[in-house]
């Protein structure tokens, strides 16, 4: 059940025959208090749970089957599915640095009565991915499989009770920035954001998915009611360096990227955001920070820079300080919001680009 909207739950309590409210009590026992078994909806008569017992209706939550804990606070979770199959998942307390500038409220911490004023869940779409962006870990693993809406908005569930949170009385950001390109994967990926808001209650103002540049699903993306922001892979600031480093730029050069990014239509306070990891003495010279200001001409945006999360099979190194500054100071300069990513979670992989299932972390403790 865990995935149904709210019309498929009123069309299974009509199969069997039983009283429309109990969609309802179905729907909040799943997405609001998070049930993993049948047996657990006390609201629900015996009668009823056997009949869902009878015919093999179940929650089908995922499972968490490890937690690794950095030294900063950040949680990694390796979520299980029934197929054997898993994920990663994090969690974020204080988030990254990224929301800062997005007119969502959340650029300043609020009354932290937990240790922490918000916190940002990053999400997998995908087990594995396609898209074979050279610096990122998850490109080494392929892509596996899709997940179903159910098994995405599983993840979040799965951390909100972990964490014993709640998006009613938490400032709780959300990211689909995890393992996968969520716009290749993207009717599961929209099932899902819609009952993350419906029906979990997370604000899709708190809500980013970014993509490696899937220009015809951006289009789509643009006339949806319910949408998170945007964010959009850029990572480099000319079509041969980002054909080198994200070879779906053969697919999707920029010209045509950057015209969906025109294209797109903006709320209030609303920006495009363009995430640029940064790789030492590969696309972070003053050049690329000048060709970057060119290619953003026209467009509400802002941009946050990554410098590179290493990990083993990654053949880039991260610059220094100095150089993430200076680009970033040529991006201000023009005028552009321009804002650092800290590294989280770097010690445990839980950092942008290392999820890839990784279990043995000798620098950071099981829980």
């Amino acid at each position: 059940m865990l995935g149904m909207d709210r019309g498929e739950f009123a069309s299974l309590i009509e199969d069997l025959d039983e009283p429309a409210y109990r969609a309802q009590q179905l729907l909040e026992a799943i997405y609001r208090q998070r049930v993993e078994s049948v047996e657990q909806i006390s609201t629900l008569p015996q009668q009823l749970r056997a009949k869902l017992a009878e015919k093999a209706i179940t929650v089908s939550a995922p499972r968490i089957e490890k937690r690794f804990v950095s030294q900063d606070g950040t949680v990694r979770y390796l979520i299980g599915f029934s197929d054997g199959q898993s994920v990663e998942t994090v969690w974020m307390p204080e988030g990254d640095g990224g929301e800062a500038g997005e007119g969502s409220g959340d650029s300043e911490a609020g009354p932290a009565a937990r240790g922490w004023g918000r916190a940002t869940i990053c999400v997998s779409s995908q087990v594995g991915c396609a898209v074979d962006c050279q610096f990122c870990l998850t490109a080494l693993l392929g892509v596996k499989r899709n997940l179903t809406a159910g098994e995405i908005v599983g993840q979040v569930c799965a951390v909100l009770k972990d964490q014993n949170v709640s998006p009613q009385h938490d400032r709780i950001n959300l990211v689909f920035m995890g393992m996968g390109e969520p716009f290749l994967n993207y009717d599961n990926f929209m099932k899902a954001v819609r009952l993350l808001v419906q029906e979990v209650g997370l604000a899709e103002s708190r809500m980013t998915v970014s993509t490696a540049g899937i220009v015809p699903r951006i289009a789509d993306f643009a006339r949806e009611d319910i949408r998170p922001r945007l964010a959009i892979s850029l990572n480099a600031s000319n079509d041969d360096l980002r054909t080198r480093l994200m070879p779906i730029n053969k697919k999707w050069n920029l010209e045509r990227l950057m015209a969906a990014a025109r294209e797109f239509p903006l709320r209030n306070r609303e920006r495009v955001t363009f995430e640029y990891v940064l790789l030492n003495n590969v696309n972070d010279s003053r050049e690329n920070a000048g060709e970057v200001v060119e290619l953003l001409r026209g467009v509400r945006a802002r941009v946050n820079l990554i410098a590179l999360n290493p990990g083993p099979g990654i053949d880039f190194e991260t610059p220094a300080d100095e150089r993430v500054a200076g680009f970033q100071k040529i991006l201000r300069d023009a005028g552009i919001l321009t804002f650092v990513r800290r590294p989280r979670g770097r010690d445990i992989y839980a950092a942008c680009g290392q999820l890839k299932r990784t279990v043995e972390i000798a620098t950071a403790p099981e829980l």
